[in-house]
């Protein structure tokens, strides 16, 4: 994986006043991807799959979670604080992220020739003997 980062936090100046406003105005769900594949009650499965050009909408991350990518690819991802980066994804790319509680909000845009595919595993909060543990 490599990350390009092509506009710093905090300037919006380059940004679509379109995305702006969709950042701004729009409810920004909570879920990681539009399909869910598998849940219990540790773990959610998602399936991002997004075509050329296809973009998901701005989503907020609460959740611990991990993630790899099947395909490989070229995508753009705009972040709340006003932070761009271009990332190059190979296939079997991962990464693991600890947002529980830290409302980060990006979004992410297909920006290559071919479809990209990421499987997301989102770790939930779970409660056990009367006490909270996170399964992760």
């Amino acid at each position: 994986m490599q990350c390009v980062e092509l506009n710093p936090a905090g300037n919006f100046d380059p940004w679509e006043q379109e995305k702006i406003d969709e950042l701004l105005h729009q409810k920004i769900t909570q879920s990681l991807s539009d399909r869910l594949v598998f849940e219990n009650e540790s773990v959610k499965l998602w399936e991002l799959s997004l075509l050329p050009g296809e973009r998901m909408p701005f989503r907020r991350h609460n959740t611990n979670y991990g993630w790899v990518c099947t395909t490989g690819g070229l995508v753009l991802t705009r972040y709340g604080n006003g932070k761009i980066d271009m990332i190059k994804l190979n296939p079997g790319d991962t990464e693991y992220f600890e947002n529980r509680g830290k409302n980060y909000v990006n979004d992410l845009e297909n920006i290559g020739e071919e479809s990209v595919v990421i499987n997301i595993l989102e770790y939930k909060e779970t409660k056990r003997d009367k006490r909270l543990q996170f399964c992760d």
